[in-house]
């Protein structure tokens, strides 16, 4: 039985990826692949939207293909790939692109919301077709299943506009994608904001957790984390949202059901919480960070393992790249 197509892939926006990442997209990613064709990429080409020093940008590919490694994703099972090594998502996206309407590309959240922050002159074209590039990241691969945060329904919603677009006006060609979207418990939010999401680009880096943090520092910033007066361990996102923001992180790593961990801190105050969150986190990033910085001492034999994956998804790109070709008339090379 044939296993279906699933893609996914974060850029390499920061020197270590966050408990958000690890819970919301790594974790989730593990289990999938046992059960899906899986297909993950290191999007670098998209985080080529934000400026970049070059050497760093480098160094981040690779950190964070180590970590998608050890964290569970295995080259083996899936298709463990960095996205610019694998020419046909650009030569994809400009297909996808003479068929994506301007308004249409400028109704995009994400990008009203970074260009009305950085204003016109700051906004590259680039950071407009993100989401055509990212379309064509998933219709590359005839994927049908696509794990994304709430926060990327929207563009998944425009892939598959842009795929029936493409296959009405050209013939069937893409897979029509469906977005598979995470839970409110795949939801982390920062530590000393706790109704903001957990992010890289946080204001301060006390309410985020680095999945390559030295145990002591993870340890440190959840005793530390924001709750309340009140004392009681109990779930609820509005009126306790730094105490519900623990349970869902001791839920999300130990596999645990909310209420049953609420009931085991009855009478207990924060800091027994805190204390025993603080050794969860450190025993289940312990083995990654250990594994990651294996991976990272060695960067040549990491290169030739990511090499060895884009030849994969090379092989299955130029399929549907040549198919695409076909369908709008290009002349393919004698």
């Amino acid at each position: 039985m044939t296993k279906p197509r699933l893609y996914s892939g974060m850029q390499p926006s920061a020197d270590s990826l966050q408990l958000g990442n690890y819970v919301g997209a790594l974790k989730p990613w593990k289990a999938l692949q046992e059960e899906h064709d899986a297909f993950f990429s290191v999007v670098d080409l998209h985080a080529l939207t934000v400026p970049q020093d070059p050497a760093t940008l480098r160094e981040k590919i690779r950190r964070t293909a180590a970590q998608y490694i050890a964290a569970g994703i295995s080259p083996e099972k899936s298709t463990l790939y960095v996205q610019s090594h694998v020419p046909a998502h650009t030569e994809l996206a400009w297909i996808l692109n003479t068929i994506t309407g301007f308004g249409e590309a400028g109704r995009m959240t994400q990008f009203k919301d970074k260009s009305s922050r950085q204003g016109a002159d700051a906004t590259s074209v680039g950071l407009f077709a993100y989401p055509v590039l990212m379309a064509a990241d998933i219709l590359l691969y005839q994927t049908e299943v696509v794990p994304v945060g709430d926060d990327q329904r929207q563009h998944v919603e425009l892939t598959r506009d842009l795929a029936e677009r493409f296959n009405s006006r050209f013939g069937k060609t893409f897979t029509i994608p469906k977005a598979l979207i995470g839970g409110d418990d795949a939801r982390i939010y920062d530590l000393q904001n706790p109704t903001s999401k957990m992010s890289k680009s946080a204001e301060s880096m006390a309410g985020v957790i680095w999945v390559l943090d030295e145990p002591a520092v993870s340890a440190k910033k959840i005793m530390r984390a924001v709750t309340d007066d009140e004392g009681v361990v109990a779930y609820d996102r509005e009126k306790k949202p730094g105490v519900s923001n623990l349970l869902s992180i001791y839920s999300s790593l130990s596999g645990r059901a909310i209420p049953e961990i609420v009931a085991e801190y009855e009478g207990q105050g924060y800091g027994s919480l805190k204390k025993n969150l603080a050794e969860l986190v450190v025993a289940e990033f312990g083995p990654v960070r250990e594994r990651a910085h294996e991976l990272m001492a060695d960067p040549a034999e990491l290169d030739r393992l990511l090499s060895r994956n884009a030849d994969r998804a090379n092989e299955a790109a130029q399929t549907t790249l040549a198919a695409a070709y076909d369908a709008v008339g290009l002349l393919r090379r004698g």
